[in-house]
């Protein structure tokens, strides 16, 4: 079915009732729950959180703000709210701001519909075009957002400055009948938050300081991190008190719902051979768990969920690269592809300065093996590896590049006593490709060393555990630090 081209013929299938964009919005969402729905597909982990509180502020027909850390899925949600409006919107075919063709605001539109009427022709957009976004920073004008007069418009058309015909819509007008979304508004100049009261309270902006007031209908959205919001007050506090609801995001509260949203979101389709393990997943989003409590990261900043997205990327790149170069399939990531992951994990935390001391590569390892110590727990806790131990206390040492060939890493494993015993514990099978069960074996081994039942050293590869150390031998392990030091001031 064609839509209406003309004003005629769309009087002839609408009977031009004026219904809001947050009635609209309201609407849909009441017969999105009716019907059961998704409502905001692609969003994982605030089924019972942020998605409740979400709704609520919509069949409030509320403004809304998003606040929290980096990477936690805000600016998604607020597009994703485009799916709570019709799939097409009648508007005045040319209208800057998306002009309702019973209700012309605009002064070209209306003079428009007066010339032609019926014949006035109609446009249409779809929800997508009904969304304006903008990114908060200091150097916003106000100009930006509500608009400004032209004068070479005026001048090409001859009109007075004080006339509508002159004025540049800002991106606030231009969302008239949509949805406006703000990003990071703390950024936001204080003098440029004080122009979206009147949006906000009376519904109309004010342009220039011309009597021109335009009765905008627009949803307002906003995020903010709430370090902003809160410590350093950056928001003022009338504009605070205009906003409907206030709305928290959170990282995932699970590994299985970070899991998930990585694995929605990583780039792995590399190929029918690619086979990601389970337990390489949850090493990678171990590491933003273990980043997010760790006392040298700054937990203030966040540790966003691109870590595990880039770093998940990274490791399958480094898998992708050894099987290239030795010819074998399918590739499968072990942990060392992890460690290799490191370009991917270093820039997204801020350290305290206890970070700083030690070095951001040197903290990311210690995640990495947090990690793979608590994936090592879960799956293989309550297994007894003291063949394994005891060939490593015996003497016995394991060493290959993390280059080496599945094949060739396979044949060192399988002469460790009871190392490949229980890979079925996770997932997989002895008879499976040698590229899965040195991925398996190595996990092993590096769950051994995470909880320190071995050792692993750069010249020998994995070893015995070390001895502990008496008080004795590290009090001149210290005084030979202190010799060293002194020795390179003087």
């Amino acid at each position: 079915m064609s839509l209406p081209a003309t004003l005629g013929e769309l009087k002839r299938v609408s009977d031009g009732r004026f219904v809001s964009v947050k009635e609209e919005m309201r609407t849909n969402l009441v017969r999105k729950l009716r019907s059961g729905e998704a409502l905001f597909p692609g969003v994982l982990g605030y089924d019972d959180s942020v998605i409740p509180q979400l709704v609520n502020a919509v069949l409030s027909r509320h403004n809304l703000i998003l606040l929290g850390l980096r990477g936690q899925a805000k600016s998604r949600l607020l597009r994703s709210l485009t799916s709570l409006l019709d799939a097409h919107l009648p508007v005045v075919a040319g209208s800057e701001i998306h002009d309702d063709p019973f209700r012309p605001l605009s002064q070209g539109a209306r003079d428009l519909v007066a010339q032609m009427g019926d014949e006035t022709p109609i446009s249409w957009l779809t929800p997508a075009e009904r969304y304006v976004e903008k990114l908060a920073t200091p150097d916003v004008t106000i100009a930006d957002i509500i608009g400004d007069v032209d004068p070479i418009r005026a001048a090409r058309g001859g009109h007075d400055l004080a006339s509508e015909l002159t004025m540049h819509y800002g991106l606030l007008p231009r969302a008239h009948r949509g949805i406006f979304a703000l990003n990071e508004l703390p950024d936001l100049a204080g003098r440029i938050q004080v122009g979206l009261f009147n949006i906000l309270q009376e519904g109309d902006v004010q342009i220039k300081g011309y009597p021109v007031r335009l009765p905008i209908d627009v949803c307002m959205v906003f995020t903010a991190n709430p370090e902003d919001y809160t410590a350093r007050g950056k928001i003022i506090t009338p504009l605070k008190d205009r906003i409907g609801s206030e709305i928290r995001t959170h990282y995932p509260e699970t590994l299985e719902q970070g899991v998930a949203i990585t694995q929605q979101e990583a780039w792995t389709a590399r190929g029918d051979s690619l086979r990601i393990p389970r337990f390489v997943r949850e090493v990678v989003e171990g590491v933003a768990f273990a980043a997010r409590r760790d006392k040298k990261i700054d937990r203030r900043s966040g540790v966003s969920q691109r870590l595990p997205i880039s770093a998940l990327e990274n490791a399958v790149s480094n898998a992708e690269r050894r099987a290239l170069r030795t010819k074998e399939t399918p590739v499968v990531p072990r942990v060392s592809d992890v460690y290799a992951a490191l370009p991917s994990l270093t820039g997204k935390f801020e350290l305290e300065y206890e970070g700083e001391l030690v070095g951001a590569e040197n903290v990311a390892r210690e995640l990495i093996r947090e990690a793979v110590g608590e994936a090592f727990s879960v799956y293989l806790g309550s297994v007894n590896f003291r063949g394994v131990v005891g060939y490593f206390e015996a003497g016995g040492s394991l060493r290959f590049g993390d280059d080496a060939p599945a094949a060739e890493m396979l044949g060192q494993l399988e002469r460790v006593p009871e190392l490949l015993d229980h890979v079925t514990l996770l997932g997989v099978q002895r008879n499976d490709p040698a590229s899965l069960l040195a991925a398996a074996g190595e996990f092993v081994l590096e769950g051994l060393w995470a909880q320190r039942k071995i050792g692993r050293s750069d010249e020998r590869g994995f070893v015995a555990p070390e001895r502990p150390r008496s008080d004795v031998e590290l009090d001149l392990e210290r005084l030979e630090r202190l010799r060293k030091m002194k020795k390179q001031v003087n």
